[in-house]
């Protein structure tokens, strides 16, 4: 019986593996031809050719179409870095036979400016490019602002960009206790670099061409963020690229002949690469990925998501056996843009070897694919490599998308611009009754309309190719250009349509972002002679079926949500709410930094937010929980579940790392029941372009100023944003961070700090809102939405995008949004502190509340010395910055870590001008305390502020109300913990 019930679980477990196997299993085509000839995937060259002179106001196409007719001289100019004229604001260093330099180089540090002078002898265009070394700084990418004659000649000059180099700290993968292959650290590669200034977004392809005219000139670099030594500045003309008919060429009259070996290169161990970002990762698609395993995560593939945007490279060191001919094959998976190509530029030995590979494509295709370089299957091109090392790169480049991508970014901006002056007019809300001749008001609103709807159509167009097939990337383009051809035949429908025409301009700004992203994964990079037997890239039939049926098994006992090695009593349990990655990055800092040193082991385990309360309660819970929000120390403390941590005996130093108001709600009755992680706060976010050049407004300093400006922004229909939710944070299992609604909001709290204010008195027995002072402030937060009719809710990063909300106080963390979400506004906002109240002697008050997250430990914890030495590592100013910088290098600018360690948050990679307003802004924060029943203070001030905002209630009498309940709640809850209550 025993035997038969196994064959027939066998049987069935094997006819659901082959059920479920992916039709892409069982086979598929070897070899691909990566040609040059299609990178443009069928776009229509013609209708491209229309686009290249399309470009936003005061960008490089427009600067480049002014001087296109200038020659291109061939003498270089070569300025050497230490002769600089002058510097402001700057620490410069000079610098001898730096790094094994020749001659004298200068350092440069992240603030002022540096200026040099020199002489053009002949009119033209030249590059720029610089001799540059990295030097430690905040492991993030150079920027600096570039000046030529004391102007920035187009906008793109605002920002350039100087990478440096990564590598993997190690050449071989670590693997943990369960087997599992972990991310290998990433180091920085200091070297001297030569760059030619070019566009970091890839937008524009080639480096940028500057017009000098004879004479003398001067050329300033101001420093944006991080530290850089400089050994010569060029203007020059780099020689043109040759095509592959005179290599092919030239290779024939040199008599090279076909090498006879062959190499295999994993690409999950690149040499070097462009970014921190761009890490080996586990693929489990198909098991013909090298090396793979059925359960085990193993480290197989390179690039995938992560390497997409523009600029990006990874490059790989081979080693040569034989002078010859060769060929370049990779083993891909381009599965993520259908439709099109993702594109690659080559470099060999860091030079394009002929024009055809600077843009090579691999086609979308839902398996892994072979792909050889070459002009068609029959004819790869042929590659001469001399025996010994050699370098192959492959960059991101939009290659024929880049005048696309240029034009409609152009387009967004335009059609933003439209939008804000139609609702200068009818408001959001147009009467559908009302004629408001908007063809009469704005005199050139029809002829835009058309202008961007045929440039529109010339998009979908170009990117259709002759054979004029749509698909999901034209939908968007074709859409909106009806729209907006429809509404130039028909101005009178305009009003009626503005929401609709604002949902597609912000479509069209997603639509610009998913395009610009070029993703591709590489399993291995094959060097062999031209045309030889490459290896099946798809698995066989039969080893996707023992794979399937081996994975089923092993899905029973693993899991990879738990990080415990040690099961002994010595060991701390720790507990991490937010993902993987995090959870990843912990378990590496502990092995490489904490255990080691302290001997203590760690337990690390992944869990979801809500099992914390339930687990507590049935006393399965943790010693120590990260990211936990706010409420929650004092929450658990009232129940007798969390420790006291200022019994710790140096307690006291430890609690100088963070502000103090970072500590106010972790402390109750004279405990402190956690340590801050991170700590977030409102800061002033402003539209330049539309507060200071269309509106002539300047950025406001006080609430006075803020009136002053309303009824200038609500004559064109703009809005003013203020805070709508609660500052208490916690971290999502995404690694984001949420900000949920059970705190005060931070627009209430900002107006009552300002004025010596508090939200409790009596050492947390009451509610302070009864007071004179507190009923006074949330009229004035009330006025806002009643008398300036605000928005009570509003999507503060769409509305700032698009301009219909160019200013409004939020969270600093939407910094990281606005810096990923919307490229196409790039240079045009800043944010400031915080508008204040101006007192009697002229000193301006921006206290704000803030909100956060903390760790805790459990009182239950059997080993609380080893708990609070974990606790102090994790706070610490070197754990901190190593965090926040591998969760950058990993997810990007956009997951920048918001610490609460104050050294720490002074070494992540913030441009040096933005730090300084942040650190301005953190100087005013308050904390916002926590009580025993407290929870209900956020919810019956929302309850109040509905009735005065909503109901038109007067707002004494509606505070008045709720602060009963409020105080009721309070009183109840110190009763049910024995705690005193005022009588």
């Amino acid at each position: 019986m025993r035997r038969s019930s196994k064959k027939t679980v066998f049987i069935l477990v094997t006819c659901i593996a082959i059920a479920c196997t992916p039709l892409w299993w069982v086979g598929g085509e070897a070899r691909q031809v990566a040609s040059a000839e299609g990178s443009s995937s069928g776009m229509d060259q013609a209708l491209l050719s229309t686009l290249t002179g399309t470009s936003k106001k005061g960008g490089y196409r427009e600067y480049a179409a002014l001087h296109n007719q200038a020659n291109r001289p061939s003498e270089e100019i070569v300025i050497e870095a230490d002769s600089f004229d002058r510097t402001q604001d700057m620490d410069v260093t000079v610098l001898d036979h730096f790094e094994g330099s020749t001659g004298r180089s200068v350092r440069t540090s992240d603030s002022g400016s540096i200026e040099w002078k020199f002489s053009v002898p002949q009119d033209g265009l030249y590059n720029i490019g610089l001799n540059y070394f990295t030097v430690k700084g905040k492991d993030s990418d150079i920027e600096r602002e570039l000046r030529i004659d004391g102007k920035i000649p187009f906008t793109e000059a605002n920002s350039i960009t100087f990478q440096r180099i990564w590598k993997d700290e190690s050449t071989t993968f670590e693997r943990d206790e369960r087997d599992n292959d972990l991310l290998p650290s990433q180091i920085e590669v200091p070297m001297w670099q030569d760059m030619l200034l070019k566009d970091a977004t890839g937008y524009v392809e080639e480096p940028y061409a500057f017009y000098f005219a004879k004479g003398e000139h001067t050329l300033t670099l101001t420093s944006v963020k991080e530290p850089l030594v400089i050994r010569s500045i060029k203007l020059t003309n780099p020689q043109t690229t040759p095509s592959y008919e005179t290599i092919a060429r030239t290779y024939k009259e040199r008599g090279y002949k076909n090498a006879q070996q062959e190499l295999k290169i994993q690409a999950e161990h690149a040499t070097y690469k462009s970014s921190p970002t761009l890490l080996a990762y586990n693929d489990h698609s198909s098991p013909a990925v090298e090396p793979y395993h059925v359960s085990k995560l193993r480290n197989n593939a390179m690039g995938g998501w992560a390497w997409r945007l523009p600029g990006q490279w990874i490059e790989w060191e081979i080693d040569v056996p034989e002078d010859g001919l060769y060929q370049i094959a990779l083993k891909n998976h381009q599965n993520y843009l259908r439709g099109m190509a993702a594109l690659r530029t080559l470099y060999i030995d860091g030079q394009v070897p002929f024009e055809e590979v600077r843009h090579v494509p691999f086609p979308y295709n839902s398996e892994w694919q072979m792909t050889v370089l070459g002009k068609d299957a029959e004819n790869p091109y042929e590659f001469y490599l001399t025996k010994g090392k050699h370098s192959i790169r492959f960059e991101v480049t939009l290659g024929d998308l880049a005048p696309i991508l240029t034009a409609v970014e152009s387009s967004i901006l335009e059609l933003n611009a439209i939008y804000r002056e139609i609702i200068s007019f009818t408001g959001t809300v147009p009467d559908t009754f009302r004629d408001y001749q908007l063809e009469q008001r704005i005199p050139d609103m029809v002829e835009n309309f058309r202008k961007q709807s045929e440039l529109l159509y010339r998009v979908a167009k170009t990117l259709t190719g002759p054979n004029g097939k749509n698909d999901d990337r034209t939908a968007m383009l074709n859409t909106l250009a009806y729209q907006l051809q429809d509404m130039a035949d028909r101005p009178e429908t305009v009003p009626s349509r503005v929401e609709q025409f604002k949902t597609n301009v912000g479509s069209l700004g997603a639509w610009l972002l998913s395009v610009n992203e070029q993703p591709l994964a590489i399993d291995y990079l094959m060097i062999s002679t031209p045309k030889a037997e490459l290896p099946d890239p798809t698995a066989s039939t039969w080893l996707s079926l023992k794979s399937s049926t081996m994975a089923f098994f092993a899905s029973f006992f693993e899991n990879y949500d738990d990080f415990s090695e040690d099961k002994s009593d010595k060991a701390v349990t720790v507990w991490i709410t937010s993902a993987r990655d995090q959870a990843q990055t912990v378990k590496k800092l502990i092995d490489d930094t904490f255990t080691p040193k302290t001997g203590i082991p760690i337990n690390i385990k992944l869990v979801s937010s809500d099992i914390l309360l339930p687990s507590t309660v049935a006393g399965e819970g943790p010693d120590v929980a990260l990211q936990v929000g706010n409420d929650l120390p004092v929450n658990y403390a009232t129940r007798n579940a969390m420790q006291d941590l200022s019994v710790f005996p140096d307690f006291e130093q430890v609690k100088t790392r963070f502000n103090p108001s970072a500590m106010v709600p972790i402390s109750y009755n004279g405990g402190v029941y956690a340590l801050p992680e991170t700590q977030t706060f409102p800061v002033l976010f402003y539209r330049k372009d539309i507060l200071e050049d269309e509106l002539h407004l300047k950025v406001p300093q006080t609430w006075d100023d803020v009136y002053e400006m309303l009824p200038v922004l609500q004559k064109h229909n703009l809005e003013f944003g203020l805070p709508q939710r609660g500052l208490n944070t916690f971290g999502n299992d995404t690694g984001t961070t949420d900000i949920i609604t059970i705190g005060p909001n931070p627009a209430l709290t900002m107006f009552l700090y300002q004025n010596d204010g508090e939200l409790y008195r009596n050492n947390g027995m009451k509610s302070g809102l009864d007071s004179e002072t507190a009923v006074q402030q949330f009229k004035k937060w009330t006025d806002f939405y009643v008398n300036y009719k605000i928005p009570i809710q509003a999507d503060f990063a769409n509305r700032f995008r698009t301009g219909e909300m160019p200013i409004g106080v939020i969270d600093y963390t939407m910094y990281n949004k606005l810096s990923v979400f919307a490229p196409e506004i790039k240079g045009l906002w800043a944010f400031a502190p915080v508008p204040g109240t101006k007192t009697a002697d002229g000193t301006i008050r921006r206290e704000t509340g803030s909100g956060g997250s903390a760790t805790v430990m459990f009182k239950k914890t059997k080993n609380k010395e080893a708990a609070w030495e974990f606790m102090k590592w994790w706070t610490s100013k070197e754990t901190q910055i190593a965090f926040g910088r591998q969760m950058e290098i990993r997810m990007g600018a956009s997951a920048r870590y918001p610490t609460a360690n104050q050294e720490a948050l002074s070494a992540l990679p913030w441009p040096t001008k933005d730090f300084s307003i942040l650190k301005e802004q953190m100087s005013w924060v308050q904390g916002v305390p926590e009580v025993p029943g407290g929870y209900l203070t956020g919810r019956n001030i929302e309850n109040a502020f509905r009735r005065v905002v909503v109901q038109g209630d007067d707002a004494r009498e509606a505070l008045e109300y709720y602060v009963r309940y409020i105080n009721e709640e309070i009183t109840l809850k110190r009763q049910e913990f024995n705690l005193p209550t005022e009588k």
